[in-house]
């Protein structure tokens, strides 16, 4: 969600197109006009009705990683949405979830990995970093209201 977000995704990270969910008038029809083609591949940090919508659009054996659902991390009700079961099935499409302690026997080696594919400028990253401790907790709140851009940090010292 954001402007700003969408030009980093497309104008630095080099994505065909990215769709501001906060400003779509119909974000299903925005999604389909940015994957005319259907989605093969779904990594879901978020949940709720962008996820919603990118179901509708999943292809026939399409993959699905679950890793977050922060829009509804603080809801006090959790909104009925679209029953997914039905369109995996018909499209024989995988879905899964998964948190990183799954693969923590891993960590060395990715972080081994993911140190030189940074070095190498093969991943780009960005980071929002906020000053002060005593602003914790508007950084923290600012992750659910889409604030950062890449990782969230709080720089609470001098190095």
């Amino acid at each position: 969600g954001g402007d700003d977000k969408c030009a980093y995704l497309t104008e630095e990270l080099g994505f065909d197109a990215a769709i501001n969910y906060k400003t779509a008038d119909n974000l299903r029809k925005a999604l389909k006009e940015a994957c005319p083609n259907g989605v093969d591949v779904y990594f879901d940090n978020v949940g709720g009705t962008v996820s919603d919508a990118v179901m509708s659009l999943i292809n026939f054996q399409s993959r699905t990683a679950i890793c977050g659902q922060i829009s509804q991390y603080n809801a006090d009700k959790l909104p009925i949405g679209p029953r997914v079961a039905g369109q995996l099935l018909t499209t024989s499409s995988l879905m899964k979830g998964f948190i990183v302690s799954d693969y923590a026997q891993h960590n060395k080696e990715g972080l081994t990995q993911l140190t030189q594919w940074v070095r190498e400028g093969k991943i780009k990253y960005r980071e929002t970093i906020v000053e002060g401790f005593d602003n914790t907790v508007d950084a923290f709140l600012g992750l659910f209201r889409g604030d950062n851009i890449g990782k969230q940090l709080v720089k609470v010292a001098e190095e």
